[in-house]
This record gives C-alpha cells, sequence and structure tokens, in this order.
C-alpha cells in the first residue's frame, strides 16, 4: 500500500525532529560532564578550569616559584575576582605577580604586566613584599580531562 506524500513528509520530518533530540540530548550531557570530568592531582584543589595548590611551607618568592615549577605549575596569576583570595593579613601567599625587575612595575611571571583596569587596584594593596620573606604560596596548574 502506498502512502500519501504528505505523510512521508511527515514521518521524515518527526524521524529528523528525533535525531536532532537525540543529539541536542547527547551534547548537553557530554558538556555537563566536561564541568565536571575536569580533574586535579592529589591535594590540589579546582576552582573553574583551574587547579590550585596551598603550599603552607613559608619559602622566599624565588624558592616558592621553583617548587610550583617542580609540580608542573607555577605560582598562581590572578585573572579574575574569583582568584583574588588573598585579603586577610594572616593568610599572606606568594602569588605570580613581582616587581623585581624595576620597582613598581608589576609584571606576571608569563611575562604580561599588571592590568589594573577596574581591577583590584594598587598592588600594594596585595601587601606587597620583599621576595625573600618567607611567605605561604600558591601554585596554579590547568586541570585535565579525565573523559571525553
Amino acid at each position: 500500500s502506498k502512502l500519501p506524500a504528505e505523510r512521508v513528509v511527515l514521518l521524515v520530518l518527526v524521524g529528523l525532529l528525533a535525531a536532532a533530540l537525540i543529539i541536542i540530548f547527547r551534547l548537553y550531557f557530554v558538556l555537563l560532564e566536561g564541568e565536571t570530568c575536569l580533574k586535579c592531582a592529589a591535594g590540589w584543589e579546582q576552582n573553574g578550569g583551574k587547579c590550585y595548590y596551598f603550599y603552607t611551607v613559608r619559602s622566599a618568592w624565588t624558592e616558592s616559584r621553583r617548587f610550583c615549577q617542580n609540580l608542573g605549575s607555577d605560582l598562581v596569576k590572578i585573572d579574575s575576582r574569583e582568584e583574588a583570595l588573598m585579603e586577610h593579613d594572616e593568610d599572606r601567599f606568594w602569588i605570580g605577580l613581582t616587581d623585581s625587575e624595576v620597582e613598581g612595575r608589576f609584571l606576571w611571571v608569563d611575562g604580561s604586566p599588571l592590568d589594573q583596569r577596574g581591577g583590584s587596584g594598587d598592588p600594594t594593596s596585595w601587601f606587597d613584599r620583599s621576595c625573600s620573606d618567607p611567605q605561604k604560596s600558591i601554585c596554579e596548574a590547568a586541570g585535565t580531562q579525565s573523559c571525553v
């Protein structure tokens, strides 16, 4: 028996709609899993797409940076409000910002200059200290995807 042309078109459209819904559904869960599939090494804390290691042994800035680099990371570069965690006097941490080359000219460990527009203002509010002062430090590394 022959199906009317309208019915064939309707069946094709329903099939295409079902396929589109399946694709959208799968993409949604892949993206949702991507949010939770980010893994950090043991002892590291996850925030966003990055991993952080809070090193509580106090050391000079250079030694703190070397410690982070030995872990395959570097001192944290604060590029979001969520990362600006060091506001309390009792919790001072070395971050990846230094003016060791030229006093008052702050550079991140990746060589980029500090962007003071609309940020936390004067870096001295982040407790500009001598690089030889022993402080705790925060290492930052990219998280790894553990699922596809």
